[in-house]
């Protein structure tokens, strides 16, 4: 029997307090645990608007219905509208995430910010955000968190050694096939990387075919395969207008005979000893604009 953990990436102060308790409702009647990742610090999803020009975005904008899934006024944060704080004003639906026994983790402090920048930014800066997020984590949940996982799967050198300073067993800041660990500047890093392994939904509507009313089947088909997986969903999506086919997927899941697990849950059958050890490396992926954290 395979396992699938479920990774939830929650990018907005919307998704927080909307995306969210839509989820832990959906997830809770069948009795499912998932992995939530939140954004921790300002919301300025309107910066975005910036990645215009970067190759592949307007067609994925096309594609996805973007002002749908975020509305309009999550777009406008920043750019007509102040950022709001997540973390302050979302304090609560995060922890009642974890009050319904679901793993909580950081996504990142300020998600567009991070995204655009960390790939460029020196360790100063990288150390100095990863730290707001993990101050505030703590100051929302009275605890050091468990795990990470990237906004946008967007890193660098230096954000992989904070994950083994703070002294994190597990990650999931990637894209690839399996778990394996990394090689920075010639060491081998501790944490073990489990990176997204299954196509976003957003990634494949709106290509060959494929429409919110078909979506799940497209990704049942990829775990017919008897191995283990990672799938991200993502709180403004699957717990918004893409519900219905994220049920669509739980239930057929269960039917192929799947474990669905948290990233905790499908880290305690790994053995960190025997995995391989990667580079840091940088690839594209079909449906989604500019390159990403990418492993083998």
């Amino acid at each position: 029997m395979a396992r699938i953990a479920l990774k939830v990436d929650v990018d907005t102060l919307r998704g927080t307090r909307q995306g969210v308790p839509r989820l832990l409702q959906l997830l809770g009647r069948r009795s499912l645990h998932a992995t939530f990742l939140f954004s921790l610090g300002p919301d300025h999803t309107g910066w975005a608007l910036k990645r215009v020009f970067r190759p592949g975005f307007l067609s994925k904008v096309s594609r996805t219905s973007v002002t749908q899934h975020y509305g309009y006024k999550t777009l406008m944060y920043g750019v007509l509208l102040p950022g709001p704080d997540i973390g302050r004003k979302a304090a609560a639906d995060m922890r009642a995430t974890r009050d319904a026994g679901h793993e909580c983790g950081i996504h990142t402090w300020d998600h567009v910010w991070w995204q655009d920048e960390v790939r460029t930014r020196d360790a100063a800066w990288t150390r100095a955000e990863m730290r707001k997020s993990h101050d505030r984590y703590q100051d929302v949940f009275g605890v050091a968190p468990a795990t990470h996982g990237a906004a946008g799967w967007q890193m660098n050198a230096t954000a992989f050694e904070q994950i083994d300073d703070w002294g994190m067993a597990y990650a999931s800041d990637g894209r690839g096939t399996a778990p394996h660990r990394l090689n920075i500047n010639g060491r081998t890093l501790q944490h073990v990387q489990m990176p997204t392994t299954l196509p976003t939904l957003d990634e494949l509507i709106g290509q060959h075919g494929v429409m919110e009313t078909n979506v799940a089947r497209s990704v049942l088909k990829l775990t017919e395969p008897d191995r283990d997986q990672v799938y991200t969903l993502h709180a403004e999506l699957e717990g918004g207008l893409l519900a219905p086919a994220f049920e669509a997927l739980l239930d057929g899941w269960r039917a192929q005979g799947h474990e669905l697990v948290t990233m905790a849950g499908l880290y305690r059958h790994i053995d960190p000893a025997t995995l391989p050890v990667r580079p840091l490396t940088w690839g594209t992926l079909p449906g989604r604009s500019g390159e990403l954290i990418t492993a083998s």
